[in-house]
């Protein structure tokens, strides 16, 4: 990806996370999900938390933003490799050392994957 296109995307992605920052911080917590339909432990414990809802929502935005730049077969697996991530989330409860770790690691991932899109170039 060239420089300027990549600038681009940082800036975006940027953009999006200060905006959503801004939009919920004046809220109790706001998690990518809507926190009035939470039922499963590990779901409230996000809802009950800053910290946990705003990795929530950086990790929902990082997703999203990748979804959008890969092709579709790579769509695919990374759909895949958010359920099972959504399945090792649930097993935390509401642990909430447990969801952090696991929040922690799924961000690294997806800016790895931001990071190894980036370095093959132009499209």
């Amino acid at each position: 990806m060239n420089t300027d296109r990549h600038q681009r995307i940082q800036q975006r992605l940027r953009s999006t996370l200060c905006m959503i920052a801004a939009l919920t911080s004046g809220a109790a917590f706001a998690a990518s999900f809507d926190c009035n339909r939470a039922r499963l432990p590990d779901e409230k414990a996000v809802c009950a938390s800053r910290q946990l809802s705003e990795l929530d929502v950086e990790m929902s935005v990082r997703y999203q933003m990748m979804t959008g730049l890969v092709a579709m077969g790579t769509r695919g697996d990374m759909q895949d490799e958010q359920q099972t991530w959504l399945t090792s989330r649930h097993a935390c409860g509401e642990s909430k050392s447990c969801l952090l770790a696991l929040y922690h690691q799924r961000i690294a991932k997806l800016k790895d994957q931001y990071a190894h899109l980036a370095s093959r170039g132009p499209f």
